[in-house]
């Protein structure tokens, strides 16, 4: 099974662009050892973040993919410690239901929700969610959906959405919500805290 690493890093005011530039120009050095699936940046929630996620065997291809990226010239781009504010890992194990990861035409506007979650609520929303995602994904695209197994926000669920507009997504939550088939059942009961962030993929992102 695929695990997806998922890196945020939060830049300083004014730093996406130039951070962005520079970590686009350096990544065909990075590529070669494993490719992202995307890079995105934050258009609204925590503004100044960018996103990029990276899929990998397991645990094992990760060390051993990023310990020989390490020794590659150029690798990050040098001048991109000055923008970084703070950094946060988290490695996600996707539900048994979560589509593969898409590439290609897709959004080009991400939706990533981040759910926590009381201590061992996790195998009731996964059933709740098996069995409600069906009719929601006949209204839109789910890209990925699955547990923080390692990283800060323990007992936490990730799912990112991919819409064609701002105006679609509201339409679709909003339909999904009239029809009743969206939320799944037991969320008042399950979760904690609930956080969202729309994104807007880079030019070099393989996801678009």
């Amino acid at each position: 099974m695929t695990i997806y690493e998922i890196r945020t890093y939060t830049l300083a005011i004014q730093g996406t662009p130039p951070f962005e530039k520079n970590w686009g120009e350096a990544y065909p050095k990075r590529e070669k050892y494993s490719p992202i699936v995307g890079f995105f940046h934050t258009d609204t929630g925590p503004l100044n973040e960018v996103i990029h996620i990276w899929p990998y065997k397991d645990l094992e291809d990760r060390r051993q993919v990023r310990e020989a990226a390490a020794k590659e010239p150029g690798w990050p781009h040098a001048e991109n410690n000055q923008y970084i504010t703070n950094q946060r890992v988290e490695v996600l194990t996707p539900f048994q239901f979560s589509p593969e990861w898409p590439t290609g035409k897709q959004g080009p506007i991400f939706e990533l929700r981040q759910y926590t979650y009381r201590p061992g609520m996790l195998p009731a929303i996964m059933e709740h969610w098996e069995q409600a995602l069906p009719k929601r994904l006949e209204l839109s695209n789910l890209m990925l959906i699955g547990n923080i197994e390692f990283g800060p926000n323990a007992n936490s669920f990730v799912h990112i959405w991919a819409y064609e507009s701002i105006q679609q997504r509201t339409e679709i939550r909003n339909k999904a919500v009239a029809a009743g088939i969206w939320p799944p059942p037991g969320g008042k009961e399950a979760y904690l805290t609930q956080h969202s962030k729309i994104m807007l993929p880079a030019s070099f992102s393989p996801t678009q």
